[in-house]
């Protein structure tokens, strides 16, 4: 089996961020599964939670899931929580297309009856609600926090100790108040402070689950691969992600090139 974990970062080629992503991910997947861990290269990759820059980030992950598909991957996994190119890639490709956002959300709802977000900071959380409404889970929501850092910060503290351990404080801080506005499930909101989170072994806190997002995304990714070879489906190609056919697609492939929407 062969996974595609696309982050948003251009950090995620690097030996700070990269290299304790992918150590994270080796260890939780199964025997046989391989995965590739792809940055961003085209877009600078430097902050999702501007609109702008997720416009620019957009694009290369949609046609590095064509690509993925292409060079035969069984899923394609987008590590962000904005879940930026998610619903488009979706319509483009075959394969199952998972987000970080989306199965945590899900998840997180399996787990309790209510669950709640740590932020990185302000400026996520509208980004957080606006997800949180998308996928239907308003009524399960509780409450979101913000650490009050930022990208930089957390980028800095992958080569400075004390930088860690102040991120864990912070996201345990908040963790800590979502918990006593009702959350039975705690979301850390952020890749980093997911990899910082599953190093130090932060799996439950007061007896609430911590939903790290990276493992669930491993492991939700290895289902649907199973799941779509046992049974041949998986994304619903009917209205939402339908894609276009006939003489429109060949249209499309006049303007857009040969690889889009193969079938």
């Amino acid at each position: 089996m062969k996974l595609w974990y696309q982050s948003l970062a251009r950090q995620a080629q690097t030996i700070d961020y990269g290299a304790d992503l992918k150590a994270v991910i080796n260890s939780v997947i199964e025997p046989g599964t391989r995965v590739h861990v792809q940055g961003l290269s085209e877009a600078a990759g430097i902050g999702a939670h501007y609109r702008f820059l997720e416009y620019h980030d957009t694009r290369e992950v949609i046609y590095n899931a064509i690509k993925a598909e292409k060079e035969g991957y069984d899923a394609f996994l987008i590590g962000n929580i904005t879940d930026a190119g998610m619903r488009e890639a979706r319509e483009m490709v075959n394969i199952p297309v998972l987000g970080l956002s989306e199965t945590s959300l899900h998840i997180a709802s399996i787990m309790g009856a209510t669950f709640g977000l740590v932020a990185i900071s302000e400026k996520w959380i509208p980004r957080l609600m606006e997800n949180v409404d998308r996928y239907g889970l308003r009524q399960k929501f509780a409450a979101v926090e913000a650490m009050e850092t930022s990208p930089l910060d957390l980028r800095k503290a992958f080569r400075d100790e004390a930088r860690r351990k102040d991120v864990i404080a912070r996201f345990t801080f908040a963790a800590e108040k979502l918990l006593a506005k009702g959350a039975e499930v705690i979301i850390p909101a952020g890749g980093e402070v997911a990899v910082f989170v599953i190093e130090a072994g932060l799996f439950e806190l007061n007896r609430a689950p911590i939903v790290n997002g990276i493992f669930e995304l491993i492991k939700m990714g290895e289902m649907a691969v199973r799941l779509r070879a046992l049974t041949g489906r998986f994304t619903s190609k009917r209205l939402g992600y339908a894609p276009p056919t006939g003489a429109f697609l060949e249209r499309i492939r006049e303007h857009y090139g040969p690889d889009v929407y193969p079938e």
